[in-house]
């Protein structure tokens, strides 16, 4: 859909809609959306250059995340632009630049102010970050849930962990779920350690197994098969059957990550009940 979009947008010489569509594409997880994002920024460059922070915006992050480091030095001149105009999200791009040293001088006071900025003209993603550098455990939460609202999955699992910290373990456990079924992995390996563990709920080895067969379409083709060790482990202890693996699998819909599971544990034949 996003590239349906962004085509059209293309066509109509609409580069900032273009762009946006595309970079949506790709994060998730579309390949085309990535290599069409590094093409719109022919037509981004006027617009930025002719003033439009917008469009220097997305210029900065589209260099930053689809370029090689040759494009740092345009990243960073745009992303300082759009932060100048009071763009949220060229303020959040360039203190994160400003963050992480990337093309300038690290700057974590400088960082945290335009995450702050950004963040009260309501960027999700500028609360993200700055939650993780403000000192009062408070505020970071408030604004993990303020992006967690804009559906940010990062924000749902950090919130987790906060409350984790603070043995509120039923909440942290209540979105962990929230974030894995946002597609988030680390949330995944949690509610399935923990349901595994029984840690914020009773046992529940199905649901174990259903989250760490989960992370296997999650797997970014990196071929690590984060999750299904643990999955074998526990098909191998007895935590679970054959049966409970294959509700495990309709659960995950991954109904063939099961069965390769059973194959695996019990050579195709059935596990004892």
């Amino acid at each position: 859909m996003h590239l349906d979009e962004g085509r059209k947008a293309a066509e109509a010489g609409d580069w900032v809609a273009a762009g946006h569509a595309f970079v949506r594409a790709a994060m998730e997880g579309s390949a085309d959306g990535a290599e069409l994002a590094t093409q719109v920024t022919v037509g981004l460059v006027p617009e930025a250059d002719a003033g439009s922070a917008e469009a220097a915006a997305l210029l900065a992050g589209i260099y930053l995340e689809y370029f090689d480091e040759s494009a740092l030095p345009d990243a960073v001149r745009y992303a300082r632009a759009a932060a100048g105009a009071g763009h949220p999200a060229g303020q959040r791009t360039y203190g994160y630049m400003l963050l992480e040293g990337i093309g300038v001088e690290e700057d974590h006071d400088r960082a945290a102010e335009l995450f702050g900025a950004a963040a009260d003209a309501g960027d999700a993603y500028a609360c993200v970050n700055l939650a993780q550098l403000v000192d009062d455990p408070d505020e970071s939460r408030h604004l993990l849930e303020t992006a967690a609202r804009e559906g940010i999955a990062l924000a749902g699992a950090l919130l987790a962990d906060r409350l984790s910290e603070l043995d509120r373990d039923e909440e942290a456990l209540t979105w962990y779920l929230w974030a894995a079924d946002r597609g988030h992995t680390g949330a995944m390996h949690a509610a399935a350690c923990w349901y595994r563990d029984g840690f914020g709920t009773e046992p529940d080895p199905v649901r174990a197994v259903r989250w760490f067969l989960a992370m296997l379409a999650h797997d970014e083709g990196d071929g690590d098969g984060d999750g299904i060790h643990e999955a074998i482990e526990m098909a191998r202890s007895g935590a679970v059957d054959a049966d409970q693996v294959r509700e495990a699998g309709r659960l995950a819909g991954d109904t063939g990550a099961a069965e390769a599971l059973i194959g695996t544990v019990w050579g195709g034949g059935e596990s004892p009940t």
